[in-house]
């Protein structure tokens, strides 16, 4: 048998015909193809696969964002020249094997039987016995003991001395074939399960994919595939109690809708979870309901536990929430009005803000359980968000921190948070991540008001204390005063009548004037200039706007000295602001202590920080409706099972490659004037050190079966 790495060669033609039939057929185009095959499926390993867009453009940067897409490699497996490499991999080696495989079968099934003894004498292993026996005994005794020894064998006389040609291991031929045969099989199953129908249906099929977002029942036919597409891979997303019996398929020019044969019906989403608070099972119960017979098949899909019907696997991909009702309390951000307004809203719509504003609300996600990673104060606890980033880091970022560490992990449910958007009416929106209860952050218990600009970005965190009764009314009633002239005015006037000496009325004028300026600076109603008059960029009130009047007024040397004292002054005023805010509305004062001294300066941390906030409202999640929604991934893949033949042929081929070894065994036997003469041969494809022990063991049991040694010359007769 020749078997070569060239390919078919014709001889009709154009010479680049030829050529180019014979390098398709050829073995070496064949593992070039595997090669550059095996390159690309590294690329679609490494680089996560179908991604947003976006998420590609803030890893790589606009630029060579829009090499790889063009390229392909945000979708490696269903990129054009990917399945093209796949078509000519197919074609190469199914010419290789229509090539090469007539030959091996024919090689396997010969005998090589036209052996003569002189190239017999030529072989390595070769043994030589003689046999008083007659020639027709000495073969019949041979055929036996071959056969014991698993050959399977073929007598033949020529030239007046008796053939036997015996062969074992011959599968091994197959195994290439198998091996060959299986990669083919492999790759058509991937090109069925490709999305290749899908592309020859746009081509061929005006099939166009939808841009931007539509309702699904008004999408018309070019936009959708039939139930009878006979493969596809898709997500849909069903809230609880209610069904849907199409696909989004997403393709890298927009989506397509794929009809369903049946209806999906999501009865109830479970979700377990470990006393840690880390998720422990997601499952969903569901219905299918059949379109033709109406037939209602109860399931249950859970992670790795996928539901087929009718040939379409139904995944647990994810969950989300479906719409649930939140009622919510919008506390002014802005202004000397503290009262709040009830508002309710679902997940996935708007509500007008109320008022003339023209800004939106876009409630956009609610989770019912937060399993977070805060830091005591003591710094033993450090519990890190699961899903997300951790609020302490988060707070890092917000705050300067550039501390690190690696305490053990304590994970704790900080309870039910809702994500919103507030949009103005150019269009522009920021996101906002409120937590329903107050958390313990380094053992100061405040509520958590998260914002950010881009969604790309992490949550920045506006700590407002909780008051005595765990709500955030105390700190709205002390915002709403600081924005009111004359609450600021009544608390200077407080505060330098509690602090000065009555005696001395000029000191306690000068205190009171002293302490409403420094509150109106932190306020925001004083602009703090420049040399050239104008206001300071970033100096709209807070902290930023005490400092830059500090570092523009004082002399340098006296800054501290200034700061100090400015700070407790504010700090004492604060605290009657408070004070008179509480009276206004009703409430008893309280009496000053630790307590309140702890209260008053992490208000002041978190007023002037939410000049930063940028929203017109707080919302306090006050209650809310919870309905779950499951994200199921649906796929029809009739390659699969094609894949799984290839991968068993692979393996059958593998194995008789690697562990099945051809040997061949001849013997030449015929009469001579010195009795029967026995000329053994013996070859392989593969000679190991395996089958230099099978000929010496073989050797030995045809000299004992015939009662001679290899080459002796004495002359005895068989022992059976």
């Amino acid at each position: 048998m020749s078997v070569t790495t060239s390919g078919i060669e014709i001889r009709f033609g154009h010479r680049a015909w030829r050529s180019a039939i014979e390098l398709f057929s050829s073995m070496r185009f064949a593992i070039s193809l595997l090669v550059i095959l095996a390159n690309a499926s590294i690329v679609g390993t490494v680089l996560t696969q179908s991604d947003p867009y976006p998420n590609y453009v803030n890893q790589f940067g606009p630029f060579w964002a829009d090499i790889f897409r063009s390229l392909g490699l945000f979708t490696v497996y269903s990129a054009w020249w990917f399945m093209l490499i796949l078509i000519f991999l197919v074609i190469s080696l199914s010419l290789c094997v229509m090539r090469n495989g007539p030959k091996m079968i024919a090689d396997m099934r010969n005998w090589k039987d036209k052996v003569r003894e002189g190239s017999l004498r030529a072989f390595h292993h070769k043994g030589e016995f003689t046999s008083s026996a007659s020639r027709t005994e000495v073969a019949a005794h041979l055929a036996t003991l071959i056969a014991e020894n698993g050959y399977a064998y073929r007598l033949k006389d020529a030239d007046g001395a008796t053939l036997i040609a015996a062969k074992r291991g011959a599968f091994t031929k197959l195994g290439y074939i198998f091996a060959h045969v299986a990669i083919v099989v492999i790759c058509i199953g991937g090109l069925l399960d490709s999305n290749l129908p899908i592309r020859l249906q746009m081509w061929l099929g005006d099939k166009t994919p939808i841009r931007g977002n539509s309702v699904i029942d008004s999408i018309g036919p070019e936009h959708r595939l039939p139930p009878s597409n006979i493969t596809f891979r898709g997500n849909a997303w069903v809230p609880e109690g209610q069904n849907v019996s199409t696909v989004i398929l997403n393709e890298p020019e927009g989506s397509m809708i794929q009809d369903l044969p049946f209806s999906i019906q999501l009865n109830k989403f479970i979700v377990d979870y470990y006393s840690t608070g880390m998720p422990k099972l997601f499952a969903s119960d569901i219905v299918v309901i059949d379109h033709k017979t109406g037939a209602r098949v109860p399931a249950r899909v859970k992670v790795n536990e996928p539901f087929t019907y009718d040939g379409v696997s139904i995944y647990q991909s994810s969950f989300e929430d479906g719409g649930s009702r939140m009622h919510v309390s919008a506390f002014p951000m802005s202004g000397d009005d503290a009262k709040p307004i009830p508002l309710t809203g679902l997940i996935g719509g708007s509500t007008p803000l109320p008022g003339n504003t023209g800004d939106t609300i876009e409630f956009s996600d609610f989770r019912a359980i937060n399993v977070e990673n805060l830091t005591d104060a003591s710094g033993k606890t450090d519990v890190r968000g699961v899903a997300h980033e951790s609020l302490q880091q988060a707070f890092d970022a917000r705050l300067g921190s550039g501390a690190k560490s690696s305490k053990p992990m304590n994970l704790h449910n900080v309870g039910p948070s809702i994500q919103y958007k507030i949009r103005g009416r150019d269009g522009q929106a920021r996101q906002f991540n409120n937590y329903m209860v107050p958390l313990q952050i380094d053992g100061e218990s405040v509520f958590l008001a998260g914002v950010r600009a881009d969604e790309a970005d992490p949550f920045r965190y506006l700590r407002i204390p909780a008051d005595a009764n765990g709500s955030v009314k105390d700190w709205m009633l002390l915002r709403a005063a600081l924005a009111d002239p004359q609450m600021r005015a009544a608390a200077a006037q407080s505060f330098a009548a509690r602090a000065a000496d009555p005696a001395n009325p000029e000191l306690r004028d000068h205190l009171r004037e002293s302490a409403e300026r420094v509150m109106n600076l932190f306020a925001g109603a004083t602009p703090v200039n420049g040399p050239d008059g104008k206001p300071l960029p970033g100096t709209a009130g807070g902290f930023a706007a005490v400092a830059a009047f500090i570092d523009h007024s004082v002399p340098r040397a006296e800054q501290p000295k200034a700061a100090d004292l400015l700070l407790r002054m504010l700090e004492g005023s604060v605290w009657d602001l408070w004070q008179l805010s509480r009276q206004k509305a009703g409430e008893p004062p309280l009496p000053q202590g630790e307590d309140g001294t702890r209260f008053v300066r992490l208000s002041i941390n978190a007023l002037s920080d939410s000049f930063f906030y940028g929203a017109p409202v707080f919302l306090q999640l006050d209650s809310f409706q919870q309905v779950q929604a499951s994200v199921f991934q649906l796929s029809r893949t009739p390659g699969k099972k094609i894949v799984y033949l290839g991968s068993l042929l692979l393996v059958i081929g593998v194995f008789a490659m690697f562990f099945v070894r051809e040997r061949r065994v001849w013997f030449w036997i015929k009469e001579t004037a010195a009795g029967t003469a026995v000329l053994m041969a013996m070859s392989t494809a593969r000679r190991t050190l395996d089958f230099e022990k099978e000929f010496a063991d073989l050797r030995r049991a045809v000299g004992d079966e015939l009662g001679s040694s290899d080459g002796s010359p004495d002359q005895t007769t068989l022992t059976k």
